[in-house]
C-alpha cells in the first residue's frame, strides 16, 4: 500500500514513521510514504497556502486550489469541476484530517486496508475550504472529540492503524484478532461455538494481560492464567473484557444480556 501525506510541514513525519511496526513495514516493502509539501503548489512567490474566510470570521483557511492541485499531480488525473464530475480511481481514498469529520473508528481503518492507495490531506488553521471536502476528499475524518493544532498527528494515527492491518505487518496475523474494537463476534469459547447474535453486534476492549513475575509487590496474577485450563482462561478473558469495556467504555456496549 502507498500513504501520500500532503501537509505544510514535511519534516513533521520525520520521526513518528521511523519506528516500530510502521518502519518495518516500510523495510519489507509492505507500504510506501510519500510526504508532499503542499507549498510546492502555491503560484505566489510567497507561497500562500491559506486565506481569510468568505463572511469574516476568526483565522485563515486553507485554499482548495493547492490541494486540488497537489492530489492530481500524485494520482494522475483532474479531479474534475462543477460542469465536469471526476470520480476518484478505484482503490484509492483522499482523507481529509479534520475535526469536522466522521469519527474515526477500527472498522474505517479495516475499510481503508483493503485499499491500494490513500491520500492524507492535512489541514490546518481555521480549516479548509469546504470544496476540498465536498470534491476532493472521499473521506473527512477526526480522530476524537477534541480539537488539535492540524492534521498531522491525526494522518499519522490512521496510518499506523491501517498500517497494522496489512498482510505481513505483524509478523503474527492473529495478533489483532482479539485486540481492543475488535469485534466480539471474533470471541469463541473453547467448544468452538458462537455467541449469540446480540453479543457478536458489540465491540469490546482486550481482555487484562499479565507476564512475570507472578507476584508483583503483592499483586498477584488471577490463578486461572497459571492452571493450564484453556478452557477456563478463554472464558475469564471474556468476561474480563466485557467488564473493562463496561467500566471504561459503556459507549460501546450494546445490548449483551
Amino acid at each position: 500500500m502507498r500513504f501520500d501525506l500532503i501537509t505544510i510541514f514535511p519534516e513533521f513525519f520525520a520521526g513518528p514513521l521511523d519506528y516500530g511496526i510502521v518502519r518495518r513495514a516500510r523495510e519489507a516493502g509492505i507500504v510506501q510514504i510519500h510526504v508532499q509539501d503542499l507549498r510546492e503548489f502555491t503560484k505566489d512567490r510567497h507561497k500562500t497556502v491559506d486565506d481569510r474566510p468568505f463572511g469574516g470570521g476568526e483565522g485563515m483557511v486553507l485554499k482548495p486550489e493547492p490541494l486540488f492541485d497537489a492530489v492530481e499531480k500524485l494520482i494522475g488525473q483532474s479531479m474534475g469541476t462543477a460542469s465536469e464530475k471526476a470520480a476518484t480511481p478505484a482503490g484509492i481514498a483522499v482523507v481529509l484530517l479534520s475535526a469536522a469529520g466522521k469519527l474515526f473508528t477500527q472498522e474505517t481503518a479495516r475499510r481503508f486496508a483493503k485499499l491500494d492507495r490513500i491520500v492524507f490531506l492535512c489541514g490546518r488553521y481555521e480549516g479548509v475550504d469546504e470544496r476540498v471536502a465536498e470534491h476532493l476528499a472521499t473521506d473527512e475524518i477526526s480522530v476524537g472529540d477534541y480539537v488539535l493544532s492540524g492534521g498531522e498527528l491525526p494522518a499519522a494515527i490512521v496510518l499506523d492503524a491501517v498500517t497494522r492491518l496489512l498482510p505481513g505487518a505483524l509478523g503474527n496475523e492473529a495478533s489483532t484478532e482479539n485486540e481492543s474494537f475488535s469485534e466480539s463476534g471474533e470471541w469463541r469459547v473453547a467448544s468452538g461455538e458462537k455467541e449469540s447474535p446480540r453479543i457478536q453486534e458489540s465491540v469490546m476492549l482486550d481482555y487484562p494481560h499479565y507476564t512475570r513475575p507472578a507476584d508483583f509487590r503483592g499483586w498477584k496474577v488471577p490463578d486461572v492464567l497459571i492452571g493450564g485450563h484453556h478452557a477456563e482462561v478463554a472464558k475469564w478473558r471474556k468476561e474480563q473484557a466485557r467488564e473493562k469495556t463496561r467500566r471504561n467504555r459503556p459507549d460501546l456496549l450494546r445490548e449483551i444480556d
